[in-house]
């Protein structure tokens, strides 16, 4: 399968030290099987930040999701467990690093599932708050269109792309 990755620069290597924490699966390396959504990145990025807008193509050999040497989180859809997972690793304060419900330390190698919608520090605080359960953080955190992300968090597995372009 071919992931793609948008940015304000070409990515030439990978390195993860400077990738930015507090993401939705936490510090890593973050890409997408939809190039629109990249171009999307890109532009945003490079609006953001300057720089040229730049889309990364690698391949990956997507069987290696079920290598047990590899730990892999996977999430199928948006639900209570994803939603929990993405408000922890999201979350400056959170320090619980044994929760399995967190990537802050980089315990998964690789994390795929939904992205979730990038203005939802409302509904964290809504939800840290009180103010609405957990249903309805999922609900208001569900991206219009639903698209997964491919979150590379570890040396190992970035090592299991191969740049195209």
């Amino acid at each position: 399968m071919f992931l793609y990755h948008g940015s304000n620069q070409e990515i030439t290597l990978i390195d993860l030290r400077i990738c930015k924490p507090y993401k939705d699966f936490g510090r890593g390396f973050y890409l997408t099987m939809l190039e629109q959504q990249a171009e999307l990145m890109a532009k945003r990025t490079a609006r953001i930040f300057g720089g040229t807008q730049y889309v990364t193509i690698y391949k990956f050999d997507e069987t290696v999701l079920k290598n047990e040497a590899l730990s892999i989180k996977t999430f199928s859809e948006p639900n209570i467990d994803w939603a929990l997972f993405v408000l922890n690793n999201r979350n400056r304060d959170f320090n619980d690093h044994s929760e399995l419900n967190s990537n802050q330390d980089n315990k998964y190698d690789i994390v795929v599932g939904p992205v979730a919608n990038d203005d939802i520090a409302l509904l964290f605080r809504y939800f840290i708050n009180e103010h609405i359960d957990v249903t309805a953080l999922v609900n208001g955190m569900k991206y219009r269109k639903l698209n997964d992300q491919y979150s590379f968090h570890t040396d190992r597995a970035v090592e299991l792309l191969t740049k195209v372009k």
